[in-house]
């Protein structure tokens, strides 16, 4: 299983397409590694660099709704991935999105607006780390100001394809 968890990039906007996740002049690529350098590339949102410098610091990424809409291609996930990103907590996803980021034995995770709200309110106050407990279903944030504890829910399929690291691990142990 992957290591889940660590300093959160907050992306406060809704309907993130996989085109700015990454842009389709990339998709030629064969290899995820030479995604890398090209994550959000395209993402226009007040107060975002994309050359800041959080590619390899950033573990988490906490957003609104509809994540990874728009072309249902595993690039998106696999660009995630790559930068050793393993958790995208959000209101809700692109249906295909969301089921490559599990078939990669990464985490999806879907909370309810307010929480989402409660969460931002980190980035204001300096930023945030997310420490996260995916047997016991807990996320839990800290920053300057506290900490905060936000329990989550994994179908049983969707957590069997996390622990195993992803489908095809999944399919290996089974089938």
């Amino acid at each position: 299983m992957k290591t889940f968890g660590g300093p959160v990039l907050f992306l406060d906007r809704s309907d993130i397409n996989t085109d700015e996740i990454i842009p389709a002049k990339y998709l030629t690529e064969s290899k995820k590694e030479a995604l890398k350098p090209y994550l959000l590339e395209d993402l226009k949102l007040d107060g975002f660099d994309p050359g800041a410098g959080w590619r390899g610091r950033v573990k988490v990424v906490v957003t609104r709704a509809n994540f990874g809409c728009g072309s249902s291609r595993e690039h998106a996930p696999w660009a995630l991935e790559v930068n050793d990103i393993t958790c995208v907590i959000a209101e809700s996803y692109a249906r295909i999105f969301r089921q490559n980021m599990f078939n990669g034995g990464m985490l999806a995770i879907e909370l309810s607006a307010g929480q989402i709200d409660e969460i931002f309110a980190f980035k204001d106050k300096g930023g945030a780390d997310c420490k996260i407990d995916v047997t016991g279903k807990k996320l839990t944030f800290t920053g300057a100001d506290g900490a905060k504890s936000v329990d989550f829910t994994l179908s049983q399929f969707d957590n069997a394809l996390v622990e195993a690291g992803g489908w095809v691990e999944f399919a290996d142990k089974r089938y």
